[in-house]
């Protein structure tokens, strides 16, 4: 049996004819694996929604838009991650009292609920996958979902207003 010298060390031939390989198993299911992971990501995957710019007090932001049926009952459900000063506006057709839950929502959410005239009449803490509702507390057009604790660390408060929301139609 002939031996391959390879940097002063010697190697077993069936390593380099494809005959023998350790670590080709390891190598694939890990290959399977981060397939699957990708495949699971992608199933989960929302469709890219609008991103509109809009001002909550002196705070601009990018923000996803909301306003289909389709959009506005996905919200943001199976993320795992939002950027800091980015969320998501749901913007809807009538003004109405509005509840949201966190059921299928992965990390934890502030919502301001913001009436008819651009302004922030409640902002509540919602933790994930939660079914607890979260109501405005009289009738709203929007609401804007933000990372958990961003209103407050923004000094963003009720009575604030929000510009830069599309009308409905």
């Amino acid at each position: 049996m002939a031996f391959y010298r390879d940097a002063g060390s010697l190697k077993d031939p069936a390593l380099y004819l494809g005959t023998r390989r350790p670590h080709s198993q390891l190598a694939c299911r890990l290959a399977l694996a981060a397939i699957a992971s990708l495949l699971t990501a992608l199933a989960w995957a929302q469709p890219s929604l609008p991103h509109i710019a809009i001002q909550a007090g002196s705070h601009p932001l990018q923000v996803e838009l909301a306003d289909t049926p389709e959009t506005l009952s996905q919200g943001l459900m199976h993320r795992t991650h939002l950027p800091d000063d980015h969320g998501m506006l749901f913007v809807f057709e009538q003004a109405e009292i509005r509840c949201f839950w966190m059921k299928n929502t992965l990390i934890p959410l502030s919502i301001a609920f913001i009436n008819d005239q651009g302004r922030i009449i409640s902002i509540q803490d919602m933790q994930p996958k939660n079914l607890a509702t979260h109501c405005s507390p009289s009738a709203v057009s929007a609401a804007l979902e933000m990372n958990q604790g961003w209103f407050q660390r923004s000094g963003i408060q009720i009575g604030d207003p929000v510009t830069g929301i599309p009308a409905q139609h």
